[in-house]
Parts: C-alpha cells; structure tokens; sequence
C-alpha cells in the first residue's frame, strides 16, 4: 500500500510542487542524484572510475510534453556523449523514450533515437533504452528491434523487468540476436494481470531470467565488457538483492561464464559498499548515475522501493 503511494505520488504534479520547495528535499534526493548539471555527472562518475567502477549516464526526465523539448532532449544527450568522449570517462548513457518524444509521435522518437544511436557509434560509446511503466512496454520494445534489425544499430541495449510475466519471451527474442539486456525487478506498480504482484514470484522470476540471461551470453561467445569500459557484455544483472546477486555469482560459476563476461549494475547512493567490494571480487561493476532538474519522478521512485530510503527521507525532514 505505501509502494502504491509512493508510485502514485511520483506522477502527482500537486506533491511534486510541494515537496520541491522544501530545501531538505534536493538535500535528501543528493544521495540518488548526481547535481542537477552534466559538470557535476561527471565528476561524480570520475570518483566512481577511480575505484574501479564503470558507469551508466543518465539525464532525468520523461514525457516531455513538446516535439521541441524532445529535439532538445536528444540534443542533450548527444552533449553528453561529447563530453564522456573528451573526458575519456570509463562510462555509457542511458535514456527514456518518453523524453525523446515517445508520448508524442512514435516516428518523431524513433528519428530522435537513431540519431542518438549514430552518434553514439561515431563515438564507440553505447545506449541502454531504459523500460518505462506497461503502457509504454510494448512500443520500447518494438522500436529497440527495429533500431537492431531495420537500422542496424548495434550499440543499443533494452531493460526487462522480473515482475512482467512476459519477460521470458521478451527475453528469449532478444537473445536470439545477441541483445544485450538490463534485468531489473521493477519499479513502477502494474496491474496483477501482467506482472506479479507478490515480491517471492517476482525473485523467483528475477533467478530465472537471470538463468536464461548467463545461459544466452554462454551460447553467445560471452562477450566482456570493452576494455575502455563503454560497451557491456550481454547480461548486466540490476539488483541489490544479496540473494539474487548469490545465485548469479553461483550459477555464473556452475556454467563457466567468465566474470568479465557479465556485470552487476547498481544505482548511484545506493549499497556503496557492496558495489565496491564486488569491484574487488573482480566482477564487472556499472553505476546507473543519475543527474538533472527533473530528480523528483526518480527520487519518489527510489523511496517507494526501499523503506530505508523512506525512513532515511523522512527523518531528515523531521530535522529541518
């Protein structure tokens, strides 16, 4: 019920408008959120490289409400890729198709997001297409294949969710063309007539994919991680969960899969400590680095998925 309100909350323009103005808020959302200015990404991606942890650049927002405020999001984006370029950062970028124009016009994205990727290309960088809530799914997906197979744009990646019941299918498409996939748990609230409701099913759904996911980069060659650290191997396993992180260290093992030939993704503020010392076992590590005005969606997100995060909120508050 609290995961339902705090989900709901972070698409309420009214909390939104409130809860900004406290001065403690960018204070406590600081944790997630790496400055609202590329400037400040960056260096917070330089701390995380310096011990030995690659990155994943992410520049807030989504629905962008103008095709004029797509174009500008795109251009932003392209921005950033200059600048991991010239900084010689070990780090890639992730992005929203809502805040390239999904919501708008499918073929004004789908334009914004070849030019992304292009440009990407042009920079031996790569793209990761983030997954959105369900009513956006299905047209992710479909402009993800399209971008490989029509365009063949082979630096894009795509995120699945365990608590989709479809992702064992999604899963299974993509890895028949060697795509590179993100599996996450998911944080959005869905319906039960597409994605479990009760978190047992969704860890247990989160083992199985993981499962598929190692077994397809086996069957794949098991490509690594690029030596520059832009480009991922195929399964990059999104989770704080020691459990799950158990069971694919285990499994990963069990089949031979080598450990440069996956890697353990994490958000920014998030488990510090458990980032660094899988970085020390040797695995792969990827920080999913956040940064822009629009923090409030992702900040309310990472509240409802962990009751530290809340309690960690709102104790502060209680301060000020």
């Amino acid at each position: 019920m609290l995961r339902s309100f705090l989900i709901y909350l972070s698409k309420a323009n009214w909390a939104r408008q409130i809860i900004t103005r406290w001065d403690f808020s960018w204070r406590a959302a600081s944790r997630f959120v790496a400055g609202e200015t590329p400037e400040s990404a960056l260096e917070a991606i330089g701390r995380l490289n310096e011990k030995g942890i690659d990155c994943t650049l992410d520049h807030l927002g989504e629905h962008t409400a103008t095709p004029e405020n797509a174009v500008n999001a795109t251009n932003d984006i392209l921005l950033i890729l200059d600048a991991i370029d010239k900084s010689g950062l070990r780090a890639n970028v992730s992005i929203k198709l809502t805040q390239i124009g999904l919501a708008l016009d499918e073929e004004l994205c789908a334009q914004n997001l070849q030019r992304i990727l292009n440009y990407a290309e042009d920079h031996q960088n790569f793209v990761r297409i983030d997954m959105e809530d369900s009513p956006w799914l299905e047209k992710t997906l479909s402009l993800y294949h399209r971008m490989r197979e029509n365009c063949g744009c082979e630096n894009v990646g795509i995120v699945l969710q365990s608590y989709m019941y479809r992702s064992m299918d999604d899963l299974a498409k993509i890895l028949a063309k060697d795509g590179r996939v993100r599996l996450c748990k998911g944080a959005y609230k869905e319906p039960p007539e597409i994605a479990f409701p009760e978190k047992q099913d969704v860890d247990e759904n989160y083992d199985r994919l993981a499962k598929q996911l190692i077994d397809g980069a086996k069957a794949s060659g098991a490509p690594k991680v690029s030596m520059d650290g832009k480009i991922p191997p195929i399964p990059a396993i999104a989770t704080h969960d020691d459990q799950r992180i158990a069971y694919v260290k285990a499994y990963t093992e069990e089949v031979g899969l080598p450990k440069e030939a996956m890697e353990f993704q994490m958000l920014f503020g998030i488990r510090r400590e458990l980032q660094e010392q899988l970085a020390s076992q040797g695995y792969p590590v990827r920080v999913y680095v956040p940064y822009g005005t629009e923090w409030y969606p992702y900040f309310t997100r990472r509240l409802a998925e962990r009751p530290a995060n809340l309690w960690f909120f709102l104790s502060n508050l209680f301060k000020r």
